[in-house]
């Protein structure tokens, strides 16, 4: 399924943000969605159509909105020689805050994910919800973290942990109570342990089963009781289907589904969690071993940037929108790769507390 990147994410929401802040007097923005394929003529001949509707507005000055909005859009889209290969989304309208006055400005943007949706309207905003909509993650993921004392679900929803339930067993411990024999002491252990699988199933079930957005399903916890879980008859067929990765751990609780998503970045590899996992554990590597090959924080990596000394810029999403600019702009120059790094992950709360910027060299420096 088609999905944003979180770079493509953040230019998005961005512009969202930006033609969000636009009101019409009256229904005087004009929004055009081209779908992917869609020829331009047709959708030029069809503005052209609605310039002669709108003449028949009655309020003069919004019947001359409308018109010179139509006619900003038909030019700009004459600049095109075809649709885009994901389609196109194009906004038009008087944005003057002076009562009476004009400024027609016109916007375009190839959205991150192919547009199967033709449309065009005017109102006193923009159209968005179509743009917003590509925002939303749509990689989910469902992990299970366990031993015989307890067990915790989770969902991994783009790159946030979100916990869902935490069970605990009524196992007892190793130790058996005076009087009673090693076979029958042995055997309430079991009985006892039955029941919690019984238990964590239901809530596995409740939680990831019938559940089609779940792509997969990350299991993990200490020692073999996992795959006494999993080899049992103690969850779905198809929950077990979706089972993808499966991992010896040190943890359970919060800490297990933690130590899970660090120990799943293989099976996670083509997700944001995973790529971003990978690249800042990259970053503390250096940090720890071979302290030249990074830098950050404000003032030390644009120095570096400048010096064309920075081979990947971490930005966190955190950062106001005009330092992560002035950043971009500069790396652009120097043909700097920009990652932009969430605070949903362990390591991008690092990177946060870190000073919000950080950077992987080309070269070592002193």
């Amino acid at each position: 399924m088609d999905e944003a990147s979180a770079a493509e994410r953040f230019q998005l929401k961005r512009f969202i943000k930006d033609l969000s802040r636009y009101r019409g007097r009256h229904t005087e923005l004009v929004s055009v969605y081209v779908p992917t394929g869609y020829e331009l003529v047709k959708i030029i001949q069809h503005l052209s159509q609605e310039q002669g509707t709108a003449s028949n507005i009655k309020d003069a000055t919004t019947r001359k909105n409308v018109v010179d909005a139509l006619e900003r859009m038909v030019q700009h889209l004459r600049l095109f020689k075809q649709t885009p290969p994901k389609g196109l989304a194009v906004f038009s309208g008087n944005v003057s805050e002076r009562e009476g006055g004009q400024d027609i400005k016109v916007w375009s943007l190839e959205p991150p994910i192919p547009l199967n949706t033709r449309l065009y309207r005017c109102d006193k905003t923009f159209v968005l919800d179509l743009l917003e909509q590509m925002l939303e993650t749509k990689s989910i993921y469902g992990l299970i973290v366990m031993d015989r004392r307890e067990g915790n679900l989770a969902l991994l929803k783009g790159r946030q942990l979100i916990p869902l339930v935490k069970k605990k067993s009524n196992v007892p411990g190793k130790h058996r109570a005076g009087g009673q024999s090693a076979h029958r002491f042995e055997q309430l252990r079991e009985n006892a342990a039955k029941d919690f699988y019984n238990r964590l199933g239901e809530l596995v079930k409740e939680q990831f089963f019938g559940k089609p957005e779940i792509k997969g399903i990350l299991v993990g916890g200490p020692g073999p009781t996992k795959y006494t879980f999993i080899e049992g008859n103690f969850i779905p067929t198809e929950v077990k289907q979706k089972i993808i990765a499966v991992r010896d751990l040190s943890y359970t609780g919060e800490f297990g589904l933690e130590e899970l998503l660090d120990k799943s970045q293989d099976a996670l590899a083509n997700e944001e969690v995973g790529r971003e996992k990978a690249l800042m554990n990259r970053f503390f590597k250096f940090l720890a071993t071979q302290m030249g090959m990074v830098s950050y924080g404000k003032d030390a990596v644009m120095r570096l940037l400048k010096l064309g000394a920075v081979e990947t810029l971490l930005l966190s999403e955190a950062l106001d929108d005009a330092t992560l600019e002035e950043f971009e702009e500069e790396a652009k120059k120097m043909g700097t790769t920009v990652e932009l790094i969430s605070t949903e992950t362990r390591e991008g709360v690092q990177l946060r507390d870190l000073g919000k910027i950080g950077a992987i060299l080309r070269y070592e420096t002193r």
